[in-house]
């Protein structure tokens, strides 16, 4: 067994641990990363990148389906579409394979080692390396963990055959007639409406009693409508049992305690991930644990000195940006920069349609934590752009202290408007107030408007509503 040595060392090449290699080697520090798939882990290979390929041609197809059904109000006709699904997949994996290379490179450029293999630690510094031309073991000055998350099995539905995890449903090659998706979050929305508006025959099972349990009622009753306008049946209070019929059906128990079933040529089970801490020897290291999760400090630091821990595998929200924020200050910390957790504001998208975007404190939220608020939102069938777009259902909703109108949260739905989260982050972190937002020119005829008249509506003296 050939042994190398290292100052920092990352095992996991997803969003925070090529985040935290890169800038690590950016500051000079020699930097290994160990990586058992392919760089950009889950987010990149089999999460973030591919379903929003999935989402955005699902897209595509919906618009001109409507348009042969003679439902374009734009005056669009045209012959009723195909899909070549193996094509949109292809298109998709072309991308992944894209972005993969694009991680490697950089990871070159700035000088770190990438190593494919398996990684198992053997003491707080030494990790042993199963790669396919034999083991290396490497002793590292500092150790970044970086194993990202995995989703989570319903035991009596073991993934395996019909059933099938979101990293399953990227990687079919036919729409399935009849689709099940057992979780009504954000995971299983966003795939279950991409399949729903290619032609599958969708139903989502939620244990919880409504949708996306983790946003509040009001952001998610647009999500409800659409959903129903694209057909999906959904069961909310249900309870998914096992699958009958040799597999081509799904036993449910409904919120009045009734026991149907669904048929179904594929389940989508989308009921959470869990983090990745098993597998390469962390019971070793007798870190202490927060629940499932490793437990940091404000600078990543888990409780052995020199082992750092980021992303997913440390706990909510399980995000990439998160991750990437927390890699890039590891690496800094390790080149000896005094840097600490300080982030006001992990903005949260939800990629349904319409998409939900929030920053910072929900209504209820502010208020459980004493705050005196104001709230108050406006609707995107008052902003032009909206209108232009045929994609008036939804609203942008500010929360902001009564006394000095210091912004506490800011939350939308809409469609699009994900690519307004950095906006709505940077207010919460500049501290602005409502009337920062307010005397703040906001391009017209844009969506942003919204946010610009939601700050005005909370000071009294909205425009356009």
């Amino acid at each position: 067994m050939t042994e190398i040595t290292c100052k920092l060392l990352v095992i996991g090449a997803g969003p925070g641990g090529y985040t935290c290699a890169i800038r690590a080697g950016q500051l000079g520090i020699d930097t290994i990363v160990i990586e058992a798939e392919r760089p950009g882990g889950t987010c990149l290979n089999v999460g973030c990148i591919p379903s929003k390929a999935l989402i955005h041609a699902a897209g595509e197809y919906e618009t001109i389906a409507a348009a042969a059904e003679g439902k374009s109000a734009l005056g669009i006709s045209t012959a009723r579409p195909s899909l070549d699904f193996g094509k949109t997949i292809a298109w998709k994996d072309g991308i992944v394979r894209r972005l993969n290379g694009g991680v490697a490179d950089l990871l070159k450029k700035a000088g770190v080692r990438l190593i494919a293999g398996h990684a198992r630690f053997r003491d707080g510094k030494s990790i042993e390396v199963k790669t396919q031309s034999g083991s290396q073991m490497i002793h590292a000055e500092a150790v970044v963990i970086a194993t990202g998350s995995e989703p989570i099995a319903i035991p009596t539905l073991p993934f395996g055959g019909p059933v099938i995890s979101s990293t399953e449903a990227l990687a079919l090659t036919e729409i399935p007639d009849r689709l099940i998706v057992v979780g009504g979050g954000y995971i299983g929305l966003e795939l279950g409406t991409a399949f729903a508006k290619m032609g599958a025959v969708v139903t989502v099972v939620e244990a919880a009693s409504r949708i996306l349990p983790q946003y509040d009622a009001e952001l998610s009753a647009p999500v409800g409508r659409r959903l129903a306008a694209l057909g999906v049946g959904v069961l909310t209070g249900a309870k998914a049992k096992a699958l009958v019929s040799d597999g081509t059906a799904l036993a449910v128990e409904t919120a009045d305690g009734q026991q149907t079933t669904l048929d179904a040529d594929k389940i989508l089970v989308t009921v959470g991930r869990r983090p990745v801490t098993l597998g390469y020897g962390l019971e070793t290291l007798d870190l202490d644990m927060n629940g499932s999760f490793i437990r940091i400090d404000d600078r990543c630091r888990s409780s052995m000195r020199g082992v750092f821990a980021i992303g997913d595998v440390t706990g909510e929200p399980m995000l990439a940006h998160r991750a990437m924020a927390q890699g890039e200050m590891v690496a800094e910390i390790a080149a000896g920069r005094h840097r600490a957790w300080d982030r006001v504001s992990i903005p949260a998208i939800c990629f349904t349609d319409p998409e939900i975007v929030t920053v910072g404190l929900s209504p209820s939220e502010a208020s459980g934590q004493s705050f005196d608020i104001k709230t108050d939102r406006f609707p995107f069938k008052a902003n032009g752009r909206a209108l232009t777009l045929e994609r008036e259902d939804g609203f942008i909703r500010t929360v902001a202290r009564a006394d000095n109108h210091v912004l506490l949260g800011i939350q939308g739905v809409g469609a699009g408007i994900a690519e307004l989260s950095a906006a709505f982050s940077l207010a919460l972190e500049m501290g602005a107030r409502l009337e920062d937002v307010a005397f703040t020119i906001h391009a017209h005829p844009t969506q942003s408007e919204a946010f610009h008249e939601a700050a005005l509506k909370l000071l009294g003296h909205a425009i356009h509503i």
